[in-house]
């Protein structure tokens, strides 16, 4: 039970003190959210972020606001902003995975490669199966051009998911960087009896 009333202490915000809390209702809060939660489901972005500042304002420790602004400035395009919310909730929260696996989003569309592979470890040393942390990790070598490490990764990792369309479509695009022509052709025709409308696939395919 205790261990239950810290979690839910950090969810809402292990630092706020009582008169600021006091400044929302638990009714107020809800609302925020539902209402962000509708504006995320009609592409109003922008408004679902504004929907959560009275949130945010009287909760700036709070896990769940900080999680979920993360995601919708990485939805706009926000991504140093999107980053300074996802370091905001792995503070609050040091071994949420899903917190850390938000913060490699940012990271990668902003080119910090090497600081998205070291966060996608960070996710790994907890849990070394994680199909989302791996298939960053994948991307990040890929970029890096640590293709030996981002093609032993995917040799893993497609062992648990054969037909994985993601796993298939970084293992082809990493053949392609090592001018592995056959090879890749061969698992882009893969991807496309699985998945006949891939892009990617079809890009890659229609190149001479």
């Amino acid at each position: 039970m205790k261990n239950l009333l810290l979690l839910l202490l950090l969810v809402l915000g292990a630092t706020t003190t009582t008169t600021r809390a006091a400044a929302l209702t638990e009714m107020e809060i809800r609302d925020a959210y539902h209402k962000s939660y509708r504006y995320e489901r009609s592409q109003s972005y922008s408004d679902a972020i504004k929907a959560l500042s009275p949130v945010v304002t009287a909760f700036p420790q709070g896990y769940t606001v900080n999680l979920r602004l993360g995601w919708l400035n990485y939805l706009i395009g926000s991504y140093a902003t999107a980053r300074t919310h996802y370091v905001a909730a792995i503070k609050t929260a040091p071994d949420s995975l899903e917190a850390k696996l938000g913060h490699t989003l940012p990271l990668m569309a902003q080119e910090r490669y090497d600081e998205a592979e070291i966060a996608a470890k960070q996710v790994l040393r907890i849990d070394p199966s994680n199909y989302l942390a791996n298939l960053r990790l994948a991307f990040a070598f890929r970029m890096l051009k640590k293709l030996d490490a981002a093609e032993d990764l995917l040799n893993r990792m497609l062992i648990l998911y054969p037909t994985d369309i993601s796993l298939l479509t970084e293992y082809a695009l990493i053949k392609t960087a090592r001018n592995q022509s056959v090879d890749a052709k061969r698992v882009f025709n893969d991807i496309l009896t699985l998945d006949p409308e891939n892009v990617v696939a079809k890009a890659q395919l229609s190149k001479p």
